[in-house]
C-alpha cells in the first residue's frame, strides 16, 4: 500500500515503511521517533488537548513516543516553517558556541579584558 507519509521534523519520505506503523518506527534520516501526536491526523494546536479524539489518553510531550491507540499517520504532518525555525534556532546555536575569539563574539578588546576581570572579582567571592 504505498502513501505519501513524511517525518514530522525534517520531511523525509517514509514511503518505505509499511503501516500501521509501528510504535518503535523511527525516521531514516532524522532518527525521530514517528508514532508521536504531531504525526497523527488528529493532531491539533487549536484544541484544548491538542487532539480530536475524544476518547484518546492525554499526551503531554506531542513529539515524544507515545501508547496511543488512535494514532493513525497524516499525510500533512511535516510543516516547512517547523523545519526552518529548527535549522534557524541550530544555526544560532553553532554560532553562539562557536568558540571564536573575542572579536567574533562582538566584543572590543577592552571589553574582553574587563570580562576577564570581572569574571577573577566573582571567583573571589568562593574562596
Amino acid at each position: 500500500m504505498s502513501h505519501n507519509i513524511r517525518c514530522f521534523r525534517c520531511g523525509t519520505s517514509l514511503a518505505a515503511l509499511s503501516l500501521p506503523l509501528s510504535r518503535q518506527d523511527e525516521c531514516p534520516e532524522c532518527a525521530v521517533y514517528l508514532h508521536v501526536c504531531l504525526m497523527c491526523e488528529f493532531f491539533d494546536a487549536s484544541v484544548p488537548r491538542q487532539c480530536r479524539e475524544d476518547g484518546a489518553d492525554d499526551v503531554t510531550d506531542k513529539d515524544r513516543v507515545n501508547f496511543c491507540d488512535w494514532f493513525s499517520p497524516s499525510e500533512s504532518a511535516f510543516n516547512p516553517a517547523r523545519k526552518t525555525q529548527a535549522e534557524s534556532a541550530k544555526q544560532s546555536l553553532d554560532a553562539l558556541f562557536a568558540g571564536g575569539d573575542a572579536s567574533d563574539a562582538g566584543i572590543a578588546d577592552g571589553d574582553a579584558s574587563d570580562a576577564g576581570k570581572e569574571a577573577g572579582d566573582a571567583e573571589s567571592l568562593f574562596k
